[in-house]
């Protein structure tokens, strides 16, 4: 067993667990470090490290939210065991657009879509939405606060007299006509489906589409962003087995002691580090926008762009 592998790995997993759930393309991320981290791995091996590394990722939502996806807990009573089924009905609803489409066009994605030009592409376009996004909906929250809409240093989603304080002065800049997930009708998490597809495009970030989703269909940034995390949890299980029939099936692949540990690293590592990140990013929404990640998204893709197009051939690479 190389020790270097499995410092390779970890590596990796601390980039899965933070950029799982930052909406700043995990996938992206995974394919661009490789250019200068490599496994000394099969090619067949590498395409599904960097997809089930997920699984790590997932089993931190699991953990952390348990009670509001567990149905059978009995200390919600009937009324609270049906909205959480409710919930799950919605999960499924919202995943089926990128299934329909990601499934059967996996092998054409991999070929074509997972490359730098891509990724850079990506990061820049969903950059500069965020910030545009943003932007609109701190214009549209001035205009609710000037018009006694909303109240700042209230409950989100609550209608109150027009503060005396000025916007500003208040922590707390989440706002949205969905305010919780028992709001989300089946036809926003639809939508919010759809949005999702967008990610099938590596580099767009499959957090960072829904989160856009969200937000367009009037969320609340907290409300967007615990229902990807939700959204995450078929998506990832379905997308690390269908890599994993791939790998031993299709391309006859094998998990020796090597390999095994190579993947239970990266997993252990990715769990423990979203564990973190997920705390981190719920109580960073309540307060912030998320035009800083847009800004960060550009400004990687610009470097991705120069890496690749100017840097990279003069160094023969």
């Amino acid at each position: 067993m190389d020790i270097i592998e499995l410092v390779k790995s970890a590596f990796l997993g601390v980039v899965e667990g933070i950029t799982e759930w930052l909406p700043i393309s995990s996938t992206g991320h995974l394919i661009l470090v490789d250019e200068f981290v490599k496994l000394n791995v099969t090619e067949e091996f590498w395409n599904m490290f960097q997809v089930v590394i997920q699984l790590g990722a997932i089993l931190a939502v699991c953990v952390l939210f348990f009670h509001d996806l567990n149905p059978f807990s009995p200390s919600k009573g009937k009324q609270g065991r049906k909205d959480t089924w409710r919930l799950w009905g919605k999960i499924v609803l919202g995943c089926i657009p990128a299934a329909a489409i990601g499934i059967p066009l996996d092998d054409f994605m991999e070929a074509h879509l997972y490359n730098s030009t891509v990724v850079a592409a990506a990061l820049i376009v969903y950059g500069i939405a965020f910030i545009v996004i943003e932007n609109w909906r701190a214009a549209k929250r001035r205009r609710m606060i000037e018009s006694g809409e909303l109240v700042v240093g209230r409950p989100v989603g609550a209608h109150f007299s027009a503060p005396a304080a000025p916007a500003e002065d208040e922590g707390d800049t989440d706002f949205g006509s969905i305010t919780t997930l028992e709001d989300l009708s089946w036809k926003t998490a639809l939508g919010i489906g759809c949005f999702q597809v967008l990610s099938l495009i590596p580099g767009t970030s499959r957090s960072g589409s829904t989160i856009i989703g969200g937000l367009l269909l009037g969320c609340t940034r907290t409300v967007a962003s615990k229902f990807t995390f939700f959204l995450a949890v078929p998506v990832m299980f379905g997308a690390s087995a269908l890599k994993l029939v791939k790998y031993l099936v299709v391309d006859g692949g094998t998990f020796g002691t090597n390999e095994l540990a190579i993947m239970g690293v990266g997993c252990l590592t990715a769990f423990v580090v979203s564990l973190i990140a997920i705390r981190w990013l719920m109580g960073f929404v309540r307060r912030h926008d998320f035009k800083g990640f847009g800004v960060y998204r550009i400004v990687l893709g610009v470097l991705v762009l120069a890496y690749f197009f100017a840097i990279a051939p003069t160094l023969g690479l």
